[in-house]
């Protein structure tokens, strides 16, 4: 029991029952009108009914019939596990209530309640700099980061202001386990009607009919949007086939390491056998993958990757599919916006289900979501598990249970509302615009360092993304990427196929959305080339003082006025460009 902001004090004497009842004394002091000293009486109260009376330190014993009657109405409560009787006398006829000085009561109550909801203001209304400074601090920091820094991670992107105000919002606070119209809890209609807007503004994103086909809003990221679709559609140890990860595919689709290693939950559940890429070409070798997936008899192949700049021939993978037997699943979520915007192939077309992140270039929160078709098949398609004998689609019901209860909780409803605010951004023209920038810039900025003798993977883009091998000039892709993050440039290293066809980690994967939802150009891009061909020269001074190994390589950075000189150059650049949804 927390007496810490009380204000009065009291003394407390307790015995054993063997002992004689000794007295127990609240001395209260208040401030005010009250006098200094005022005595409230409490009365112990025991199983054989002994009346004692303490009142001023001083306990009596009282038989009378007259104090009796008066001690009827007392307040009853428990402290420390004895039984105690508040004794206040009652006001005599006639007189008014609290004449003169209220009684002591009243203002303990009173006060003790008050200093309550002070203290859940005072924690429930602090703002973060004012709460933690030592989080808002470094949040601070990382801000500054991202405003004087060139961001090239594909993966990544800037929200706006409103994606940024839901994620933040009161929604956060509800419980919403189970669909819309079907809660584990109440309390839920208004959240609700956000789920179903966030999926109608999801089906008319991506322009498709909701007769014949659905949406989760649910999953908290791709991964588990992948994991929750095979843990649906599949029985543990069923076959899966996706794009071998060195190829760039996704770990999610069932990676292991060459040496058996499996590294995702895909691959210890299920049993996985990738395609690959033609390591001359760096494109997708389908008469392999056919030839694989025939001998293989995946349930479900899967499309889509995270380091793949060409574009997919969904058509030649359904084909592949109906040979299987399998379903046809895509993972689209580095090239989501595109598909939005129909600025490339959508897998809409020939795929059963259609899975994505939601933070990537379609600029909304980080989660994932899911659509499956619903309604008649069309076609003899997938195997036939997955659909009645009346040749309709089962895979609405298998697929949300598999995402709840079967892998996740509640749902991050402040997430689903930014989501919506997102999809409702899709659908407008300045989308488009915007993704029609996007690839604009990548084919600039694959130009231009084409221009200086850079190698890339395939040759080039056709999306948002480009590979950089940097074995054509005796680099490690580790080390380039250390010494563009300490001149304010972050992208990420990638394997490739070298000219053997063994997987090496020279590359880089390069991608434009971010710093084009800041407002770069084709024009910027050339700059943003300047600036990496520059870093690569670095990089290659420094191996060449200090070794490739990254220990020994890490010596050459330190006050290396060449890195200093390129950082200075970065910041000024992108501190020209707005940060989306900050007053920078």
């Amino acid at each position: 029991m927390d007496f810490s902001n009380a204000q009065p004090g009291l003394s407390l004497g307790f015995n054993t029952h063997a002992s004689p009842p000794s007295p127990i004394t609240f001395e209260t002091k208040f401030r005010g009108s009250l006098s200094s000293n005022t005595s409230v009486p409490f009365q112990l109260l025991e199983q054989n009914e002994e009346k004692i009376r303490v009142e001023n330190g001083d306990h009596q014993e009282e038989e009378e019939e007259e104090e009796e009657e008066e001690t009827e109405e007392d307040e009853k409560f428990s402290l420390l596990g004895h039984r105690l009787r508040l004794n206040m006398k009652r006001q005599r006829e006639g007189s008014l209530p609290f004449s003169g000085n209220p009684p002591a009561k009243c203002i303990v109550v009173e006060s003790c309640m008050e200093d309550r909801r002070k203290a859940v203001r005072a924690w429930g209304n602090e703002s973060l700099k004012v709460a933690d400074p030592e989080i808002h601090e470094i949040m601070e920091k990382e801000k500054q980061r991202q405003f004087k820094g060139i961001e090239l991670i594909a993966s990544e992107n800037y929200v706006c202001k409103a994606v940024m105000e839901a994620l933040g919002s009161h929604l956060t606070n509800k419980y919403s386990e189970g669909m819309p119209g079907a809660r584990y809890y109440t309390g839920n209609q208004h959240i609700d009607q956000i789920e179903l807007l966030c999926c109608q503004r999801a089906l008319a994103a991506f322009d498709l009919d909701s007769e014949r086909w659905g949406v989760n809003v649910q999953p908290y990221s791709c991964t588990s949007a992948n994991f929750a679709v095979f843990t649906g559609l599949l029985q543990p140890k069923d076959r899966i086939m996706g794009l071998d990860s060195p190829s760039g595919g996704h770990l999610s689709h069932g990676y292991y390491t060459p040496s058996g290693k499996k590294v995702s939950a895909a691959s210890i559940f299920f049993e996985s056998l990738p395609y690959k890429v033609n390591p001359q070409t760096g494109y997708i070798d389908y008469d392999k993958l056919e030839e694989k997936a025939l001998d293989f008899r995946p349930k479900i192949l899967i499309c889509g990757g995270s380091s793949y700049p060409r574009e997919w021939d969904y058509a030649r993978f359904r084909q592949v599919a109906d040979k299987c037997g399998a379903v046809l699943m895509c993972d689209m979520a580095h090239i989501s916006g595109l598909v939005a915007a129909k600025e490339c192939a959508s897998p809409f077309d020939y795929c059963d289900v259609v899975t994505s992140t939601t933070h990537k270039s379609l600029r909304g929160p980080r989660g994932g979501i899911i659509f499956y078709r619903k309604g008649t098949k069309s076609r003899k398609q997938g195997f036939p598990t997955h659909g009645d004998s009346n040749g309709h689609y089962d895979l609405e019901e298998k697929i949300n249970f598999a995402v709840f209860p079967s892998l996740q909780g509640g749902p991050h409803n402040n997430h689903i509302a930014a989501l919506a605010i997102a999809f409702k951004q899709v659908a407008t023209p300045e989308y488009k615009a915007y993704m029609q920038q996007v690839k604009r810039n990548a084919q600039a900025l694959a130009s231009a360092l084409l221009r200086r003798k850079c190698r890339l993977v395939t040759g080039g883009t056709d999306n948002h993304l480009l590979l950089w091998d940097l074995t054509a000039f005796g680099l490690t892709g580790k080390n380039f990427e250390k010494v563009c993050e300490m001149c304010q440039i972050t992208l990420n290293i990638c394997a490739i196929f070298g000219d053997t066809g063994a997987i090496s980690h020279g590359g880089v994967r390069i991608g434009t959305p971010a710093m084009t939802s800041r407002g770069c150009l084709e024009a910027d891009f050339e700059t943003i080339a300047d600036f990496l061909y520059r870093a690569a020269h670095i990089t290659g001074l420094v191996q060449r003082d200090y070794g490739k190994q990254l220990k020994d390589f890490v010596k050459g950075l330190q006050n290396n006025k060449d890195i200093l000189e390129l950082r200075n150059r970065v910041e000024m650049f992108a501190s020209q460009f707005a940060m989306p949804g900050f007053d920078s």
